[in-house]
């Protein structure tokens, strides 16, 4: 019985609607392809659908069940139907949903109590490794199970996982033999257990409603109306159970954009998407490309970055219209290395809260979680509070813990060797290789170990005779610097983790070849253009401002051997330095550091901080640096911060043996960055003043 409450005369219910949504609203039951691109307001269309339907008679509210890939998105759609006015029509999870469903028919059918649910599954996976004797690192295992989850939601059992593996070249952790061994293994040990994983949701659901007529009658006299959202991302097993719940009918509305397909390592494809018409051919097409999330200077931006894509299937071709007024231009930015990025973009966040932004509506977005290292300490320095999303703190993971761990059994009685050689051996004993893994969660594990060897190479080059005890010591006083309390702050996330979310400014970041698109994807063009849907996904989450950067290096004073990310030609304006001729490699381009007292090159870190060579003579005014770290000590006391994050040891060197005058001097030295200048160099500056005085 339709819903009394729902069915009357509500005047306005598709009032706001632009004249697409509209037509995806009001489409007579049945199936319904709506292609909805970035920001096109596809939620208002679809729960509006619902209503009008419900409201027009065609179905009750519990006939209805849409289905979502995430639960902030299905409780947002739940939010969005009771402002309708909507009650008691399902809005859950695929996995919510076969669960329920698993949980209401599991004594009929299966006759016991309703097994557990497994909430992590690398217990049981390090139990099927161990019997076939792989590896129990915990990277291995990771990806053991990432490998484990692709083949149940791609439909394949064990005995089909080694030919397909190979087929579709997997990059699988162990032989194909292997994995397949240790999925057979797991099945057996999670079984034993009576205990279900979240993909065992939905085949067991699929397998009752395929395999029990009448348990599927039920259900089907039940439900009479599906609605799916983001079905560019349904995984095989996510479709047959689709298809078993519609049980040959065609009362069915699909919301998607081929555009944003991220997830084909999981087993996602927009195949069902692109072929629904040819499945359907009496479906309602709609297509939704007013932007009304960003500005029109962002969204041409985004129409480019898509627009350059090879191969897109038509159902794909979605361009973009800002509906918004017109805001800044997108930002780029090129840097020497990856701290002077990760300090400007710091710096440009800092002018945006001070402008008014909030810092909830803020973003830095990156590929790979490792990369949040960087922008946790830059912006700590300058006291601007953030949210990792979607992974831990750096200092949190427990690689670095390992790592942090063996580093102090090590500091106890320290080797005699210099301090980049005692670290890396130390990490070696953790994971780190010579060479980096192809990728996967042991690439990740390998960045973040190396970025500590980075900070061993930073302090052995900027602190004379420093040592494994006070490299120790440095990595405490980080990890202690980097915990802001858990208020509103900025976001940090990998492009993954952003996926369904919007901010009023975003910062992408690290985009260099290598990194984006990912070294992995490389020489495959299918990897290629996942990843450069992943960069659109980034483009398309900014409301205003949008910020684009890489760096040429790694590392202050590396060799900067880099190039920008292959997405980024054609994008840059005109005048941009950059725009024109890629800097490929480090020495070719631009002037190089010179020494100020006999002008030969500068080619080590702390020479080109120091702005002279080893050779010639130390112009350090010792009395001068002695204020210097005084008035450091006040200052950090008073920010309740180590000392090293108002200036390093090694920056109050420089400044007391080059003595600037003004601002513009301050800031040509290296490891001074803007962000800084503003907020200590006028007290600097007094300091030197008051010295010379």
């Amino acid at each position: 019985m339709v819903d009394a409450a729902v069915r009357t005369n509500r005047p306005g219910l598709l009032d706001g609607l632009d004249p697409e949504q509209r037509a995806a609203a009001v489409a007579p039951r049945g199936p319904v392809c709506v292609l909805a691109g970035a920001g096109t307001g596809k939620t208002r269309t679809i729960t509006h659908r619902i209503a009008h339907l419900i409201r027009s008679g065609h179905v009750s509210p519990g006939q209805v069940l849409a289905v979502t890939f995430t639960t902030r998105a299905a409780g947002e759609m739940r939010t969005r139907l009771r402002t309708l006015g909507v009650e008691g029509a399902q809005a859950l999870t695929f996995h919510a949903a076969a669960r329920r469903q698993l949980r209401y028919f599991w004594p009929r059918v299966i006759g016991d109590r309703p097994w557990d649910l497994l909430e992590g599954k690398l217990r049981l996976v390090g139990q099927a490794a161990n019997k076939v004797g792989l590896g129990i690192e915990a990277e291995v295992l990771r990806d053991l199970a990432s490998e484990i989850e692709w083949a149940k939601a791609s439909l394949i059992s064990p005995d089909d996982y080694p030919a397909t593996a190979v087929r579709v070249q997997r990059d699988t952790p162990g032989t194909p033999q292997q994995v397949a061994e240790v999925y057979r293994a797991y099945e057996k040990v999670k079984n034993s257990a009576q205990v279900l994983d979240f993909d065992d949701l939905l085949l067991h659901t699929t397998a009752v409603l395929e395999e029990h007529g009448e348990v599927a009658r039920e259900f089907r006299d039940r439900y009479r109306c599906f609605i799916v959202d983001e079905y560019q991302d349904v995984t095989p097993l996510q479709q047959r159970l689709l298809d078993a719940w519609l049980g040959g009918r065609d009362d069915l509305t699909v919301v998607g954009d081929a555009n944003q397909t991220i997830y084909s390592f999981g087993g996602a494809s927009p195949r069902p998407l692109l072929e629904f018409t040819r499945r359907f051919p009496e479906a309602t097409v709609v297509r939704l490309e007013r932007d009304y999330r960003s500005t029109p200077q962002v969204v041409e931006l985004a129409n480019k970055v898509i627009g350059a894509a090879r191969n897109r299937p038509a159902g794909s071709r979605l361009r973009l219209i800002g509906q918004r007024s017109p805001g800044p231009e997108p930002r780029f930015a090129e840097f020497d290395d990856e701290p002077t990025e990760a300090a400007a973009v710091a710096a440009r966040v800092r002018a945006l809260l001070d402008a008014g932004v909030a810092a909830s509506e803020i973003a830095i977005l990156y590929r790979i979680n490792a990369q949040s290292e960087a922008y946790e300490q830059a912006l700590s320095e300058v006291g601007i509070p953030y949210l990792v999303r979607g992974g831990e703190r750096f200092f949190d993971r427990r690689e670095i813990r390992q790592a942090m761990s063996s580093l102090r059994v090590a500091a106890a009685d320290p080797p005699p060797t210099e301090l980049v050689t005692a670290v890396r051996a130390v990490l070696a004993r953790v994971g780190l290789t010579d060479q980096p893994p192809s990728g996967g969660a042991a690439k990740e594990r390998w960045d973040a170990l190396l970025s500590l060897v980075e900070v061993a190479e930073e302090l052995a080059a900027t602190v004379e005779g420093a040592d494994l005890p006070r490299y120790v010591a440095e990595l405490e006083q980080r990890a202690a610097a980097q915990h802001p309390p858990t208020v509103e702050g900025v976001t940090l996330a990998s492009l993954h983790a952003a996926k369904g979310l919007e901010w009023d400014a975003v910062f992408l970041v690290g985009l260099a070849e290598g990194t984006m698109p990912i070294l992995h994807a490389d020489g495959d063009d299918e990897a290629i253009e996942e990843e450069r849907r992943l960069f659109y996904v980034g483009v398309t989450r900014a409301r205003e401002h949008l910020w684009l950067s890489w760096a040429l290096s790694r590392h202050p004073g590396g060799r900067r051997h880099r190039r920008r990310s292959r997405f980024l030609y054609g994008l840059l304006p005109e005048h941009h330095p950059a725009a024109r001729v890629p800097r490929s490699q480090s020495g070719k381009n631009g002037p190089k550091p010179r020494c100020r007292v006999c002008g030969g090159p500068l080619l080590e870190t702390m020479e080109i901080k120091l702005g002279r060579c080893g050779r010639c003579p130390s112009t350090l005014d010792e009395d001068l640096l002695d204020r210097l770290k005084e008035w450091r000590i006040t200052r950090a006391k008073e920010l309740k911060v180590p000392p090293f994050v108002v200036f390093t040891d090694a920056t109050l060197i420089a400044i007391a043996e080059q003595q600037p005058a003004d601002r513009g001097s301050l800031v040509s030295i290296s490891g001074i960055g803007p962000s800084k200048v503003e907020r200590f160099g006028a007290e600097v500056l007094a300091v030197i003043n008051a010295e010379r005085g």
